[in-house]
Parts: C-alpha cells; structure tokens; sequence
C-alpha cells in the first residue's frame, strides 16, 4: 500500500501560507478514482500515518510533499471511512483527530436566517461550542465574516498559527465554521482574519464569545452557553407583578468594580458582592439593582459603556457562573437586576468589532453615520439585518441566560437623531430628507418587540434625554415600545433649582413644578445617575448650597420631594448616604463616612423612603397616569412651597406632600384636603432621626373644615425649613 505525491503544489503553497480560502477542498480525505487521498498540514511533524479509528491500524504513510508541512498519501480499494492521525513529533508518537475529517456542522436553514436577520438566537449557533460530533468531543467555532479571504482559528492549542484551523466558509451566509477536536474548556483563542486585498488584521476576539480574558488581556475563552439549575423559581413566577407600571420600583444603580474593594484595593468578586452588596441593598428596600455594563469591556474607565465582548458577562469578578450565582442570589433575596445595555456604539480597539473583517461590517460604513465624535466610537448598521439580529438575539441572550429582569439602553438619544452631536455638513438626512435615523428606530421597536413577545414580565427602559414622542408607546402606535423612560427633563431641572441659594428659588419656581406639564406622557422614573456625580459635576451632596447643616437638609429634602413625585425611582451609589467626593471607578465608595450622624442620617432617611413608598399604594399605584396626581399648591414661588395629593387605587387612601425649599419656617401654614380625618405625619426630612432640627407636627394634624386650595378641609401644618413632608389620611 504505497503513498503517492499529489500535483496540487499551488494548493500546497496556498494552505502552507494560510492564503487558502477553502482547505476542505484539499485537506482531509478525498476519493480519487479508486483510492482515497488524505492530506494534513502539520508543521511540527517528522512524520504522519493514518490510523483507522475504528481498529487503530495504521491504513498508509504520508510523504511530505511540501517543506513547510503538508503531508499527502493515497490508499487503493478504500472507501471513505473514520480516522485519525499519528504524528511523529519529536521521535514521540501522538495520535490527534483530523478537523478537516469533519462535515459542515451547522444547518443551512441556520446559516441563511443568520444572513437574513432573522434568527432568533444568534448565539446558539455563533461564538465557541463544546460539543461532540460522530463520538468526538471538541468545539465548533462559527464566526460572521462575509468579506473576509480567509478565516482561521487561532488560540493556545494550535500556538497562534492561522495556518493550522483555517475555517470553512458558508457562502449561503458568510459564515465560517470549524469543529476542532480536543479542545479543551477555557482554551484561550481569537479569529485570525485576512481581508479582501489580503491584509492580515489584528487578531479579533470573539464577538460571541460567552467569557473572555480579563482586562488589560484581549483573548476570548471557550466557554460554551451557560447551563444552571436555578434557585429563583418565587421570584421569576412573581416577576410580572414587581415590574408592573402599578409596581414600587426603586432601583439601587452600582458600579460593580467600585461599589466596596477590598482593604488591598481588589475587586469583590461576584460571589464576594453577593455576601456583601445583595444585603445592603435589601436592608435599605431598594426593589432592584442596576448594573452598569457587565459585558466585557477593555478599558476600565468606559466604566463598560464601551462594550467588546456582548455576550460575555466582565471577567473582572468572575466567570459566567458567579455572575448568574450573583443574579440568582438577588432573586432569592427578592431584588429584581437590571443590566446597562449599549447598542449604540462600540469603541475601535483593534480586537474588537471595527474592521471586523477587513471591511465596516458592524458598523455604519458611512463616517456621518458610522462614527460618534463625542466617544470617539463607532455606530453599528443598524439597518444590515445580521448586525440588528446580533444585537437584538444579545439583549435575549441576557435575558434568558442569566434570567435579567431588564435592559436599561444606554444614548437612546444618539441613536434616534442621525445630526446627534454633528454641525452642518457632518451629517447626510434620512430618505425624506430629516434628521431621524429611521434604521436605529426600526432597530428599537423590533428590540422591544422581540423582549416583550418573548418575555413580557421583563423591562426595557430608556435613557432619552430629548422630547421624542411615544418612547414608552406600544409599537403598534409608531412608539418605540420601551416599558419606561428616564425623566431627564426633570432631573436637570430639579437639580438646577437645588443648586440655587434657597433665598433666590423664588425665581426658579417653574423648575419645581414644570415636570408635572408632562409627568404622564411617558411611564418615566426619575433618575439621581452616575452621569450626575462625575466629570467636575460634583457629588449630590456638594450640589446643595448653604453650610453644612443646609446642604444636608437640603438634600434629604430634596430626596422627600424625588419620592413623593409620580415616577419610578433610581438613585446612584453613594447618594443614600451622601459621599461628599465625586464617584471614582478606581476605588470603592467613603463608607467610612456612615460614622458621621449627618450621613448615617441621610442612609436612614433613604431606608425610610423606600419602605413607605413600597408600603403605600397611593405613593406608587398610579405613578403614570394623572389620576394618581392632585397639585394643591404649585403657586406659592414666594415661600418656594408646593403641596399635592398622591393617590392609589382606593379613592379613600390619600398621601399629602409638603417641600419647603427656603430657610424660612412656615407655621399654621394652611394646605387644603379633600376629606376630613387626622393626617398622620408619616415621614419629615428635618427629623432628629435624620439629623434635622425636629421641628414638626407632634404626629400629626386633624384636618378642619376651613376651606382652603378649593377644599373643604384644610391642614394647620408646621413646615421645618428646606423640609419635605410626607402625610397619609387614617381611615
């Protein structure tokens, strides 16, 4: 049985440089004639046989027949059959499994719903998948890069050769696919890619990949998707009713790396936050936590709005499983989890999506509609069905993977509006000449479309920072489809005003009170953000005028008015107890500030908040439509006094709240009620409890029948300076 030398030297030369663009064709075993021929590009090898997997017989030898390592030999009178390879490497003898031996392993009605955007699972099929295939275990890599010349995989099992695993291409999809036998779980690899002209790019991660190399390192891991017996049965069975627009929602936004470190500075791992954050958060009555991007990231101070990895939850704390051990922990502890999602953009790193395969792939081709000049990012195409199937299959993959409860979507703005941040002649207008990008739209209402069709107990919440009509609108009335918006206009304007010297907020009046104009034209939450604690913006507390003993009664009355106000609630770490300094990411929060009363007080106010805004229908019942709303006073700019009703369901349950913003205390200080009864003084700001003065109402005051504010009844109430008052009516 004599091996023989094939003629395909310019074959042999394309595989030997890795310039073949389809090595199936030469490697591997092929019928010629009457014999079958194999061929094996092995670089390291002194010598190659082939071995019948069946009986483990050596069937023939292989001749070198390139000096760079490609070995060939044909056999007579055989059919196809199963085999491996038995290297000399060394005067040792290894016996390997032969990728190129392998079918297609993806099925093509796959491959073409990939091509066309319309997969509903991209991540089943791309990315790194341990799996066995005819009684071979290994891992199927599958990567989208239509354009490219030339696709190999490369990693620490094959010493980074891209001539060793050059993939298959599928030209139905422009997809390329390799099984690739004995790889091992958490092997480090990349995607060597060549483009079109033939230039070698920088080695690319995964844009699937499920777990990657922690930062400052770029290589993605073979993972596979995450498979875990979960603990959250309760939660995820009540899920619906915790999310619902009638729902208390009060959400604890956190930066995972700078939360707490440890006294050496480290990260707390994921298992670590569960010990140490999940308590917290539930001992102060947050209903949930906010995440800042968790996907993973290469720069650590994009604090992950600049994402590389998608479907890969950060490395910086831990492997996938931690973090979903993290998110069931949450869930047994009753505290929904809410991730910072960013579609909007990605940044240029090399490794990353730009380029991706020698062309603008993921990105807009277009620089106008391709690059953001305030991150110095690039913006995904979102009207190449593969691109918007990449991004709306990875806000699923969260969502079902890792049971999230909701995606915040990061820059809405930006992504709505094609001249967002650009002068003239830096941008080009839709088809009907505007300035929306109708791509970006349509990509958000299919998004919102595909999470509630599929998980309609989840949320979506956007953070819009312009008057766009209809970003909480079903789709099916030309909406956007998000479950709730971030009611910016009011935290700019709410935050302007308390910066004012409370003897000049008479002239600020309208910031107060502008917010109710709209408050229910949207399912908004009020947010107290990072983005307002950064960048020479100063921490809330040093946002508040006035000595020491003002800013902080400034505050607390601030945060009395935030939760007595219609609108979900989000508040920043280090708000509930008000940290002096701007946030840092590169180190954890002042926590040793809670041994000063005034911060201690302002955490406990927090608490206090939260618990009766969860207890009291009237507080969160209605919060987004205007029967839930009843101003009483919103005229009085000259004490800088509002008063309104908040109301639930039960047209007998009523809560009164009072805001003083001046210095000035008001004394029998009239506010109209509609129904007699004793108003119990539920929660005052300026409480010695808080660390205010006391001043108050002894418990509470018995309506009397004096009409005020068009009532029949009215309250005598004392009102503390810069003080809210909150006040719920006994049956």
């Amino acid at each position: 049985m004599a091996a023989t030398v094939d003629s395909l030297d310019a074959e042999y030369d394309a595989i030997a440089r890795g310039d073949h663009a389809d090595p199936f064709a030469v490697l591997g075993m092929h019928t010629t004639g009457d014999a079958i021929a194999v061929r094996t590009f092995q670089p390291d090898a002194a010598g190659v046989d082939v071995v019948d997997s069946g009986d483990g017989k050596i069937v023939m030898a292989l001749d070198r027949v390139h000096p760079a390592g490609l070995f060939a030999g044909e056999a007579d009178g055989r059919n196809n059959f199963a085999y491996r390879l038995q290297l000399d490497i060394g005067g040792e003898q290894r016996r390997i499994e032969d990728p190129y031996r392998f079918p297609p392993v993806m099925d093509t009605s796959e491959t073409v719903q990939i091509a066309e955007g319309t997969h509903p699972a991209v991540w089943r099929c791309l990315g790194a998948h341990p799996t066995e295939l005819e009684g071979v275990a290994g891992v199927v890599f599958a990567v989208w890069a239509p354009n490219a010349r030339r696709v190999s995989v490369v990693g620490d099992f094959n010493q980074w050769d891209g001539r060793r695993h050059v993939m298959r291409k599928r030209h139905e999809a422009g997809i390329w696919e390799l099984f690739i036998p004995d790889v091992a779980l958490d092997a480090l690899y990349k995607y060597e890619i060549k483009a079109p002209n033939g230039e070698l790019l920088p080695l690319k991660a995964d844009p699937v990949a499920f777990h990657c190399q922690a930062s400052p390192a770029t290589s993605s891991r073979v993972h596979g998707i995450l498979e875990r017996s979960w603990n959250d049965a309760t939660w995820m069975a009540d899920r619906h009713r915790r999310q619902a627009r009638e729902a208390p929602v009060s959400i604890y936004e956190c930066h995972l790396g700078s939360w707490m470190r440890t006294v050496e500075g480290r990260y707390l791992s994921y298992a670590e936050l569960a010990e140490r954050l999940i308590p917290y958060v539930r001992a102060m009555g947050f209903t949930h936590l906010e995440l800042l991007p968790v996907s993973e990231h290469p720069f650590d101070g994009s604090w992950g709005y600049q994402p590389v990895g998608l479907y890969a939850p950060t490395s910086r704390f831990g492997p996938p499983a931690t973090f979903a051990g993290f998110v069931d922990a949450c869930h047994q502890a009753g505290i929904g989890v809410i991730l910072d999602w960013v579609p909007a953009h990605f940044p240029r790193d090399p490794h990353g999506l730009a380029g991706f395969d020698g062309t603008p792939l993921y990105e807009h081709g277009d620089p106008r509609r391709g690059y953001h000049p305030d991150w110095d990012t690039l913006i995904y195409d979102f009207g190449r069905p593969p691109v918007r199937n990449f991004l709306v299959s990875n806000a699923l993959y969260w969502l079902e993977t890792f049971h999230i409860d909701g995606l915040r979507v990061d820059a809405v703005a930006s992504m709505l509006y094609l001249d967002y941040s650009r002068g003239p002649g830096q941008w080009a207008p839709n088809i009907h000449g505007g300035n929306e990008n109708l791509e970006a739209i349509a990509f958000l209402q299919r998004m919102n479309e595909a999470v509630y069709g599929r998980y309609p107990d989840a949320a979506t919440l956007a953070e819009e920072s312009t008057a766009w009509p209809g970003v909480t609108q079903p789709t099916f009335a030309d909406g956007l489809g998000f479950g709730y918006k971030w009611n910016m206009g009011w935290m700019h304007d709410t935050l302007s005003y308390m910066r004012c010297p409370p003897a000049e907020r008479c002239h600020r009046h309208g910031q107060l009170v502008f917010s109710m104009e709209y408050a229910f034209s949207e399912n908004y939450l009020l947010p107290l953000s990072h983005d307002e604690v950064v960048h020479g913006k100063g921490s809330l507390i040093r946002k508040m005028p006035g000595d020491d003993k003002q800013r902080f009664a400034n505050l607390r009355a601030y945060y009395g008015y935030m939760f007595a106000h219609p609108g979900k609630k989000l508040l920043f770490m280090g708000g509930e107890f008000a940290q002096e300094a701007e946030w840092n990411h590169d180190r954890g929060l002042h926590w040793d500030l809670l041994d000063d009363p005034r911060h201690k007080g302002v955490q406990t106010l927090v608490g206090d908040l939260n618990a009766i805004y969860r207890r009291l229908p009237a507080l969160h019942e209605l919060d987004c439509v205007p029967e839930g709303f009843e101003w009483i006073e919103s005229h009085d700019w000259r004490n800088a006094v509002i008063a309104f009703l908040r109301r639930g369901h039960d047209p007998d349950h009523i809560v009164v709240a009072v805001c003083n913003f001046t210095q000035v205390p008001q004394h029998a200080y009239r506010v109209g009620v509609p129904e007699a009864g004793f108003y119990k003084e539920l929660l005052n700001t300026d409480a010695e409890r808080y660390g205010g003065s006391n001043m108050g109402n002894l418990g509470g005051v018995m309506a009397e029948r004096v009409p005020a504010h068009g009532r029949p009844h009215s309250l005598a109430l004392t009102l503390p300076p810069l003080a809210t008052l909150l006040l719920e009516r006994q049956p």
